[in-house]
């Protein structure tokens, strides 16, 4: 009797202690998701990051008109499951506001450079997407010291390296092709200026109207591995991708000799917005990238 009335107190003390234990437990795990924020000062920019995770740090560049959240929706949670992710918005974009200078690879390449500096990150993994792999190469061949790995997804380092089709639609896209969709929503619910939305399509196209070269001897020379990611269908032309790849990686019989450290992988039946749809195929791939060490 008396130990069935102890069991029935304890457990009815438990139950309160259990809960209380179980909401402590909640916030924890809550706090430790929940990710830094912050507004760095770069050249001349307020320029939205967050830090999420523990470990090597990555930086993840977004594509044109883009942001954090409608470019890296699920990749930052399983990245961060091993690495510190440094989610950036580039200039104009999000959370960052636009300044009086033009859209430049160059110019987007250097704010990430300055971007490390303040976070005190002496050197990054750096993941871009479409415009961001374009500035991701950049600051491999502007910032060697503070780039070790490149994942290039859908990008190319010369202007011609997209098809023709793309080349043809680029003068095409006006902000009232946008007009509705999740990117002019984005826009409008996150930057500082949300009704120059048809002014930053025009500003951020603008890099893409003009002929750029980034310089196959300058990417040949970079010190970076890359990973170039490209779906088969993406619209880069395939000529442009194999050079890519020559240039880091070569072409090799690889069980006859070591193997470039720079890698390649075209995703069947895949298109440059589906790439990013891809995630469960492409992280994995991307975290035995990094993690590989030189072969001797």
């Amino acid at each position: 009797m008396q130990r069935g009335i102890f069991n029935e107190m304890t457990s009815k003390s438990m139950k309160p202690t259990a809960f209380f234990l179980t909401m402590l437990l909640s916030a924890v795990v809550s706090a430790q998701q929940k990710p830094t924020t912050g507004y760095a000062p770069v050249n001349g920019l307020k320029m939205y990051y967050e830090v999420h995770g523990s470990g090597d740090p990555v930086v993840l560049l977004h594509g044109s008109f883009m942001t954090i959240t409608n470019n890296w929706a699920g990749w930052i949670g399983e990245l961060s499951k091993t690495r510190k992710v440094i989610a950036v918005e580039l200039q104009g974009h999000g959370r960052t506001a636009d300044i009086k200078r033009d859209f430049s690879y160059e110019n987007l390449a250097d704010d990430v450079a300055v971007l490390l500096d303040h976070l005190k990150i002496p050197s990054a993994d750096l993941i871009g997407y479409s415009m961001g792999g374009g500035v991701a190469m950049q600051c491999a061949i502007r910032h060697p010291g503070k780039v070790r790995k490149v994942v290039s997804i859908s990008a190319v380092f010369r202007h011609d390296g997209w098809v023709k089709e793309a080349l043809d639609a680029f003068p095409q896209l006006t902000a009232e092709m946008l007009k509705g969709s999740p990117i002019e929503t984005e826009y409008r619910k996150l930057s500082p200026t949300p009704d120059k939305f048809p002014n930053f399509v025009k500003r951020v196209i603008a890099m893409d109207l003009k002929p750029y070269d980034f310089g196959a001897d300058k990417l040949k020379a970079t010190k970076a591995p890359m990973f170039f990611i490209h779906g088969d269908a993406d619209g880069v032309r395939l000529e442009h991708v194999s050079e890519m790849f020559r240039l880091k990686g070569d072409e090799i019989f690889g069980d006859m000799r070591p193997r470039s450290e720079s890698r390649l992988a075209v995703l069947p039946n895949t298109t440059h917005v589906t790439l990013m749809q891809r995630m469960t195929t492409i992280v994995p791939m991307v975290n035995d990238f990094f993690d590989a060490k030189p072969q001797r």
